[in-house]
């Protein structure tokens, strides 16, 4: 019941764009049927299997009605037990006066007298309560052993690669750029000035003589 309640953003803001049931259960399951919710019980004929006990990842298919003509489909999240389950669905409540809000993990009980699920009663926002309208089923959609899920986004193919024409023949403009290779070039040469240092002799001093030396050569 708790998660039942918590389903619904509580600011308007948050909630998502505009969504139909069928798109969206596409997504939820991987079954690839087109076409509106009141078709797709037929069109699952030869295609996938179809029956009556709800399995995680099947489709519960809603037959029409008049206050319902297009029908609707919804996602099985989690069987609970015998007669519930939990369903993940688009379009169904209105939720802060919108439709077409998702709603994830939403009780469904079977009420139908043989608990064959020909019967249903789901979870309604507005009420915070499983609605009081028992929804007659076609039954249940198995998408395991059907055929695969296609990506919603296919990449495309690499581009093919730009041939580019080369030609053998140098252009003009790519031989300019190499004429001045064979000419000489002058070199300038820097020329070093040495100036010739010539030597210069120490002038010698005058001897001075010892005046002892004097004073003895008169005695010789």
């Amino acid at each position: 019941m708790a998660r039942d309640q918590n389903v619904a953003a509580s600011d308007a803001d948050e909630l998502p764009a505009y969504l139909q049931c069928v798109p969206f259960a596409r997504e939820a399951s991987g079954i690839r049927i087109f076409g509106d919710a009141h078709t797709w019980w037929d069109q699952a004929d030869g295609r996938y299997a179809r029956g009556n006990t709800p399995k995680p990842g099947a489709v519960m298919a809603f037959e029409p009605t008049e206050r319902m003509p297009l029908g609707h489909v919804a996602a099985v999240a989690q069987v609970l037990d015998s007669r519930t389950v939990l369903l993940d669905h688009a379009n169904w409540s209105p939720i802060n006066g919108r439709r077409g809000q998702i709603e994830r993990g939403v009780r469904a009980i079977d009420v139908s007298p043989g608990n064959d699920w020909s019967e249903v009663r789901v979870w309604y926002h507005p009420l915070q309560d499983l609605g009081t309208t028992a929804w007659p089923v076609h039954g249940f959609i198995y998408g395991q052993g059907g055929m695969q899920r296609v990506p919603d986004r296919r990449q495309s193919a690499p581009p093919a690669p730009v041939q580019v024409a080369v030609s053998k023949t140098p252009s003009r403009d790519f031989l300019d750029n190499f004429s001045d290779l064979g000419r000489a070039q002058p070199r300038k040469q820097a020329v070093q000035r040495i100036a010739a240092v010539r030597p210069v002799k120490p002038q010698q001093q005058p001897q001075q003589r010892d005046p002892l030396d004097a004073v003895l050569a008169r005695y010789e």
